[in-house]
């Protein structure tokens, strides 16, 4: 393009700057620039969508269009509009290295001894700006996908969405190269647009020319300009990816103010970026020929999940979130919020809200840990949607990640040693443990696993750490994750004939660090069973569940009303602690009687009491625990075995007998009969899954002891 065409586009970029005004009235590019010349801020952020909206936008259709298919040129046009546009600072700030050398260069007048022939003689525009441009694309229409972005869209600013799977470390990029001459003194200039650059030799000055000399440039490191970069990795979402292909990935590269803490590995993102080929360099230059590969110079960045402690608030969720603080049923609300399409498993929808809010990490003066995020188990039979319950709370949380038993090795779940191909050294990448710290990993086929890969979860689930000595690397990871797992029983249906520990088939010291071990059984019950096909032909026919007399909350309203709960920290009062040693021990007493106990219950039992007490507290949004938290705490205990104890009454004969009598009495009493006929009777215990002949027996022995007659010949049966 002309110089023109650039001048005429900078006073665009000028306009559209100095006068665009958001929907409070405010100038918004004037007051980030004034943040800008106050050095509070580094980065001026130019959203596109503001362009869309700006009033004069019919006569910027062409820049915007120029803009997106050229989009590097225009970083250097919007940085020019800058320069002329930045005020005065207001505020005093310290100065830093870059203001103490322009003062300097200024002083020693490095410009006027400059020969204005020779570019690299005069200070270039870079090494003077304190702040860097980003674009972000327009919000319209949805990203686009690694696959969908061709040789076409080279140079032009696109939106791709994926999940960030490797981020290197943050190391200086070298922008400006600044020399002296130890022969003339004069300060040379090298602007570095690649990855690699050759440093120069000989000084370019007339002076040194004149003299007929080489001169000596030296690199002065302090005096050149270098900016953080970052590299990440980015591959596919699971559902963009085609049929019987594998996804894809591509390589992005961070400038500036987007490095750190703006992605992490695991990070469902959206990128803005300019789309650029890259030449291979060394000896992967001789076989790749005039192949190039390609990378996204990153310009903005946007998370589609938030993650708890990062969530910014509206004002019309606050209002919500207050609203639903005060619902007395709010415990039940966002419990059946969870998988509404999923019938039944209100107990275990609760523990899974429970496991989503966990309670807060204690840390002890001396440093020792004591972990806050809640472990669950689902163990049961096939059919019983324990996977369809795991892949639901991976998309309401933040940050989770899906794997499954046997598709995962001991590194895979914790970490992995590997060669960086970048800088070429051995690096740690982190597994499913470490990419879902601060989130959730949820393990399906929890069974399937081999036992030497399934110890490596042991140190992550108490001590929630990875623990890591390969390769010269000694190092402890931080997995701060709950781990929710699902499994079948050892025979894949759970075997009435054989102990609870044979079927579960889970050593002791993995069982003990699960708060909660679900027992899911598939018992055949006619009246269940009729309500459950009910549900599952009703969200086949309308796509959605059946009326839960009240509306279901979104995720995004679940996930705001859980990073509010997360906020607080409750405690255990003073007036507490007998009775929930009291409970404690009494659950270790019970299952010292038992002869086949149901669970493995030691000190960590204990704690677990505490932190799903601590995460009721905190949906209550109370500073404190309360004994109702505590009731429902080893209420859940109770229920996540109910299962196991209904199977133990039905192997017992006289159990069983019992259990027929109270099905008939309170049937007969719900329908106001004293007479039941035998029909009838049948039809009732037959659906609570009970034989004829245990009928028969319970109709003699009730006969016996007078409570009802029977009639000789019909068998019916009228109560006394």
């Amino acid at each position: 393009m002309k110089e023109h065409d650039f001048e005429a586009d900078k006073a665009l970029a000028k306009e559209f700057l100095a006068n665009f005004t958001d929907a409070n009235g405010g100038s918004k590019y004037l007051e980030i620039l004034q943040e800008v010349a106050n050095r509070k801020v580094r980065a001026v952020q130019v959203d596109l969508q503001d362009l869309i909206n700006y009033k004069g936008f019919d006569e910027f259709h062409d820049f915007m269009t120029r803009l997106t298919e050229n989009t590097r040129r225009y970083v250097s046009i919007f940085s020019s509009a800058i320069d002329e546009l930045l005020p005065e600072p207001t505020e005093a700030f310290p100065d830093d290295d870059h203001d103490i050398l322009m003062t300097q260069r200024a002083e020693d007048g490095t410009d006027n001894n400059a020969d204005v022939s020779d570019p690299r003689q005069q200070i270039p525009s870079e090494i003077k700006r304190f702040y860097e441009v980003y674009f972000k694309a327009p919000s319209k229409g949805r990203p686009s996908t690694i696959r969908e972005v061709k040789a076409s869209h080279i140079g032009q600013l696109v939106r791709i969405a994926g999940i960030v799977t490797r981020c290197s470390d943050v190391k200086p990029l070298m922008a400006v190269a600044v020399y002296t001459c130890e022969d003339c003194g004069h300060e040379i200039y090298q602007e570095v647009t690649s990855r690699v650059f050759m440093p120069l030799f000989k000084c370019p000055s007339s002076r040194c020319r004149v003299n007929s000399k080489a001169g000596n440039p030296i690199l002065q490191l302090r005096a050149s300009k270098f900016l953080k970069f970052q590299e990440a990795k980015m591959q596919e979402l699971a559902e963009h990816v085609p049929k019987g292909h594998i996804p894809r990935s591509m390589t992005v590269h961070l400038r500036g103010e987007l490095t750190r803490k703006v992605v992490a590995p695991g990070d469902v993102v959206e990128f803005s970026g300019i789309f650029l080929p890259i030449p291979y360099t060394g000896f992967k230059a001789l076989r790749a020929g005039l192949v190039a590969d390609t990378y996204l110079e990153a310009t903005a960045v946007t998370h589609f999940k938030k993650k708890y402690e990062e969530y910014e608030f509206q004002k019309d969720e606050e209002e919500q979130i207050a609203r639903l603080a005060e619902d007395g049923d709010i415990y039940n609300k966002l419990s059946r919020s969870l998988a509404p399409e999923i019938y039944g498993h209100e107990d275990i929808k609760k523990a899974l809200l429970l496991l989503l809010v966990g309670a807060p990490h204690r840390q002890l003066k001396d440093g020792m840990k004591i972990r806050g995020d809640v472990h669950i188990c689902l163990m049961g039979d096939p059919g019983v949607a324990k996977s369809q319950l795991l892949k639901h709370i991976i998309n309401v949380a933040p940050r989770g990640v899906y794997t499954t038993g046997k598709g995962s090795s001991g590194v895979g779940l914790t970490a992995a040693v590997m060669r960086d191909q970048v800088t070429n050294e051995m690096v740690l990448e982190g597994g499913a443990l470490v990419l879902a710290d601060m989130g959730i990993c949820a393990i399906d086929e929890f069974d399937k696993m081999d036992e030497s890969d399934r110890t490596a979860i042991h140190e992550v689930m108490e001590q929630q750490t990875v623990s890591i000595a390969k390769a010269g690397i000694t190092t402890s990871l931080n997995a701060r994750t709950a781990v929710l797992a699902a499994a079948n029983p050892a025979w894949g249906r759970y075997d009435l004939r054989r102990t609870p520990a044979e079927n579960i088939n889970l050593p002791p010291a993995l069982l003990s660090r699960f708060d909660l071990l679900w027992l899911i059984l598939d018992r055949a019950d006619m009246d269940s069973d009729l309500e459950l096909a009910k549900h599952v032909l009703h969200v086949h026919q309308t796509q959605e569940s059946p009326a839960l007399g009240f509306e279901p909350l979104e995720p995004n309203i679940l996930r705001a009303y859980i990073s509010a709960a997360r906020r607080l920290s409750p405690y255990v009062p003073a007036e507490l602690e007998e009775y929930i040693a009291t409970a404690y021990s009494s659950i270790r007493q019970e299952e010292a009687r038992s002869n086949s106990p149901h669970s493995y219950t030691t000190v960590r039992t204990l704690l677990s009491i505490l932190r799903i007490s601590a995460a009721l507290a905190r949906l209550r949004f109370s500073e404190s625990v309360a004994q109702s938290d505590v009731d429902e705490a080893l209420r859940l205990m109770q229920m996540s075995k109910i299962s196991l104890y209904a199977d133990d009454r039905q192997k017992a004969g006289l159990d069983a007998i019992s259990d027929t009598y109270s099905i008939i009495r309170d049937e007969a009493a719900r329908s106001n009969k004293t007479h039941v006929s035998y029909a009838n009777a049948l039809n009732w215990i037959s659906r609570k899954g009970y034989s004829e002949a245990q009928l028969k027996e319970c109709l003699e022995e009730y006969a016996a002891l007078n409570v009802w007659q029977i009639d000789p010949n019909t068998f019916d049966i009228r109560f006394i």
